[in-house]
């Protein structure tokens, strides 16, 4: 049996049986629990601790649980609640700017997989315990593994039911036989012909302020690019804009945050946005100049020349971030199957989860997905 214990807004505490789940309202407070446990780079604090002053249209609802008997912590779930057509959600702290979501665990917690489903239950029994009367849980973009443990909140939902996927390139020691690897997109051809621009050269930025320089310059870059696409572009607005420089602000010293271009005298020709956690990098945004530089295939090109650098540094797992582009093929990556997870929590929530239910079932069936797309009038990807 799975103990339950849920903080009341009065400050008691009430129990039902084996796993302690407690809410805290302030990220501040929230991060001081499990400073040492296993994340991924979206759980770091330099990214949650921006993320929660960025975004302040939503309310932080960061659940700890723990062992209910030795008091100890097991993991700590960034979230935030708010409401979305009438109907009160809570979900991770993203707004679709994390390439993936995950709770954070204890570095010493044991989680098989009874384990991970008496968790999963249990943060679900305390959501609908709280007097908020939330009506969805929904946890989108979940990797099945947080470092080398079992992510257990993967048990509440079927596993690779995402309709993104991460793209991971294992380069193994040896640059040198990764670029034999990829030689068909003749990467050394286009550093000789963007080094015959005057004072060509590529950098990682290693300040704050030369960061900001670089970012001010891709969101120029991505905006042009998704005015000629037609589409719209959002990361340069005040909330995104000052949450991916206060992550750069507080990560670049250590090589968190990574800045790159591709720089001559003629000005930045392309710019990457990234974080690296451990021996993993997550690429996030790329922008180059445009077409007078197609030449020198700049996005490819500040992309591989990042992961050479970082290469020498330790990385050896590089993600190229969700969205199923071609050129990560030509990379190498792989794809890695993330996890959505829907429950309702209330009658009031039942619909949206049979809908989210419903499209992650045609997802397995994509020509059956193509048509129900194509009936409801939407252009296929």
């Amino acid at each position: 049996m799975a103990f339950l214990s849920v903080e009341q807004l009065d400050g008691r505490v009430s129990s039902t049986s084996g796993i302690s789940v407690d809410f805290v309202r302030d990220w501040r407070r929230a991060a001081l629990r499990l400073n040492a446990g296993h994340r991924t780079a979206f759980q770091h604090g330099y990214w949650l601790d921006a993320w929660y002053a960025a975004f302040g249209g939503v309310a932080p609802l960061i659940a700890v649980i723990s062992d209910a008997t030795t008091g100890k912590d097991i993991a700590v779930v960034p979230m935030i609640s708010h409401v979305r057509r009438g109907i009160r959600v809570v979900e991770f702290a993203d707004l679709g700017v994390s390439d993936n979501n995950a709770p954070i665990l204890a570095c010493d917690a044991t989680i098989d997989a009874a384990a991970g489903r008496a968790i999963g239950a249990a943060l679900v029994e305390a959501l609908r315990a709280l007097p908020d009367r939330f009506d969805v849980l929904r946890l989108k973009k979940m990797p099945a593994y947080v470092g080398a443990r079992p992510n257990p909140l993967v048990s509440l939902g079927r596993l690779g039911s995402c309709s993104l996927n991460g793209n991971l390139v294992l380069t193994g020691d040896d640059y040198a036989d990764y670029q034999t690897s990829i030689k068909r997109m003749q990467m050394p051809r286009c550093w000789r012909v963007f080094s015959r621009h005057a004072g060509a050269r590529f950098e990682i930025a290693t300040d704050v302020a030369r960061a900001h320089e670089l970012l001010d310059v891709m969101d120029v870059q991505q905006q042009e690019r998704m005015q000629k696409l037609g589409s719209r572009f959002v990361l340069n607005d005040e909330a995104h804009a000052g949450f991916y420089r206060e992550v750069s602000r507080k990560g670049v010293a250590e090589g968190y945050a990574i800045v790159s271009a591709l720089v001559c005298d003629e000005g930045t020709v392309a710019t990457t946005l990234g974080v690296r956690y451990g021996a993993t990098y997550f690429l996030l945004r790329i922008g180059h100049a445009g077409k007078r530089w197609a030449n020198c295939s700049p996005g490819l090109l500040v992309t591989e020349r990042t992961m050479a650098a970082l290469h020498e540094q330790g990385v050896r797992r590089f993600d190229l971030s969700i969205g199923n582009h071609d050129y990560k093929r030509r990379f190498g990556a792989e794809q890695v199957p993330l996890t959505d997870v829907s429950v309702a929590l209330s009658w009031r929530g039942l619909p949206y989860v049979l809908r989210d239910h419903a499209a992650q079932g045609l997802r397995r069936h994509p020509k059956l997905a193509a048509f129900a797309a194509r009936a409801m009038g939407k252009p296929s990807r």
